[in-house]
């Protein structure tokens, strides 16, 4: 199942964006079951304890596809159409490439609009914001994936707010994906901790 105005690959001709939960680097961290301990961290998994989580800017859906195939249910949050229906196109292509994909994104609820307005709606047990900054050293392509979404989203100039409206509606804690050696966001009160990845940090704050 595809959208009108993309092609048979689920990219999108007017922004150059692809999303691909099962293709490329993403399928085969999910097929070894490797990587994003730093995330897994993070957001609060355990021996015994696998939480709900809010994805509160869900931009090309990476971690919430990681989070939901570690077992956790995750809510996606994407207030930019155009994205929130390349994400929908994605999950359906994943769908379509087997049962095991199909039950990740049985784990996976997304919805369109600014999650400002959406979080106290919401029982969020724990909340993952990862706003827009500045690109990341690395690969070309990623560059040019945070460009193209850039170009789509906007700055995210209201990172501190949403940061605040998280701290008022997570019961457990708030997880910010920030750059490693970025300043912290200015006017948001310090971290309970970091746990520190080799170009990114989280900076989680317990709400609990």
């Amino acid at each position: 199942m595809r959208h009108a105005g993309r092609d048979a690959t689920g990219a999108d001709p007017h922004c150059g964006l692809f999303l691909d939960f099962v293709g490329g680097a993403l399928g085969h961290r999910v097929r070894s079951g490797g990587g994003a301990q730093a995330l897994r961290r993070a957001v609060g998994f355990t021996n015994g304890n696998t939480p709900s989580i809010v994805d509160a800017t869900a931009g090309l859906g990476r971690d919430a596809f990681l989070l939901a195939a570690m077992g956790a249910r995750v809510t996606l949050v994407e207030r930019s159409p155009e994205v929130h229906a390349l994400l929908q196109d994605a999950q359906h292509r994943a769908c379509a490439a087997g049962e095991k994909y199909a039950g990740i994104v049985g784990r996976m609820t997304l919805l369109l609009g600014d999650a400002k307005d959406i979080l106290p709606g919401l029982e969020a047990e724990v909340v993952l914001v990862d706003p827009m900054h500045p690109p990341r050293k690395g690969a070309a392509l990623v560059k040019n994936e945070m460009r193209l979404l850039r170009g789509l989203v906007g700055p995210d100039s209201d990172a501190l707010e949403l940061m605040q409206v998280a701290l008022a509606c997570a019961t457990r804690r708030v997880v910010l994906k920030w750059p490693l050696r970025a300043d912290p966001i200015s006017g948001l009160r310090k971290a309970s901790h970091q746990i520190l990845g080799k170009t990114t940090r989280y900076d989680v704050f317990m709400t609990g």
